[in-house]
């Protein structure tokens, strides 16, 4: 119950940065919103790595995959952000739940894992409903959709490298190393695009920063506590909030077409979850 417990107060905490990342996105360029997320969610991850788990701050045994993982979810943060400037919360998300998805596609190139014919099934499944959201052909496609779309398949990959980090990083190591290699890159950017922000801006960039570091930590908790594979079919009432937030103070509602392509994609992952979970009994 504890391990439910944490897994669901992440999915209610990282929503409402992404709210706060599309209410600043009206005046603030992506990048300094994107800089803010990494910057303050090392502000406030540190000190409490030093205070209460000092003897996890070692160095990676693997410090380039772990450049790799930071510099794909930096990317991947920085293709959502964009997408949630123009496009609503929902249907953003929805197109980037592609992401369990693509693990199960590239985990046998990857993670040397052996993906059945039925769980391929769900694969392209789950894709079709990515284009039932999009539906080329019958409306315009913009860069926003297909940077949502990116932000599913970068952040696939991001969990793939995640997996084999497991096995020897600490996973709180692991969310600061890949605050730190974001921060460190995008920081270099601000000069060309930074605009000076309000006071009130910067306590919502502050609070992006506070609502990713607790989101990211509730993560961390609730995976002591039982597998990921177990809980990620819970990481689907993400949209729950996503879409609260969105109507709430947006006035944003997901159409029928987002919400069928959403119902396909939550039910492919949800199945390779149950298949993968069925696997592991096996062997």
């Amino acid at each position: 119950m504890k391990a439910i417990t944490f897994n669901l107060l992440a999915w209610v905490m990282l929503p409402i940065m992404d709210g706060f990342a599309k209410y600043l996105s009206a005046d603030l360029p992506v990048l300094q919103i994107t800089w803010a997320r990494y910057f303050f969610t090392v502000a406030f991850t540190l000190p409490i790595m030093f205070f209460f788990f000092r003897k996890n701050l070692v160095w990676t045994d693997k410090p380039k995959l772990q450049f790799i993982r930071g510099l794909i979810l930096l990317t991947a943060n920085i293709c959502f952000f964009y997408a949630i400037s123009v496009i609503s919360l929902a249907k953003a998300l929805t197109l980037a739940f592609v992401a369990p998805l693509i693990v199960t596609a590239f985990s046998p190139v990857f993670l040397g894992e052996k993906v059945g014919f039925r769980r391929w099934s769900a694969v392209i499944i789950g894709f079709i409903g990515s284009l039932v959201v999009i539906r080329p052909g019958f409306v315009e496609i913009n860069l926003a959709s297909i940077a949502a779309l990116g932000t599913g398949i970068m952040y696939g990959f991001y969990l793939i490298i995640t997996r084999k980090l497991s096995t020897s990083d600490n996973p709180l190591l692991t969310l600061l190393l890949t605050g730190v290699v974001g921060a460190i890159i995008v920081s270099t950017i601000m000069p060309f695009v930074w605009v000076v922000p309000t006071l009130n801006q910067w306590s919502m960039m502050a609070a992006i920063g506070i609502f990713a570091c607790i989101g990211h930590l509730f993560l961390i908790l609730s995976l002591k506590y039982a597998d990921a594979s177990k809980l990620a079919p819970f990481s689907y009432f993400e949209i729950i909030t996503n879409i609260i937030i969105g109507y709430y103070f947006f006035s944003d509602f997901p159409d029928y077409w987002t919400f069928l392509g959403l119902f396909i994609i939550v039910l492919s992952g949800i199945y390779i979850s149950r298949r993968e979970n069925l696997v592991k009994k096996i062997k």
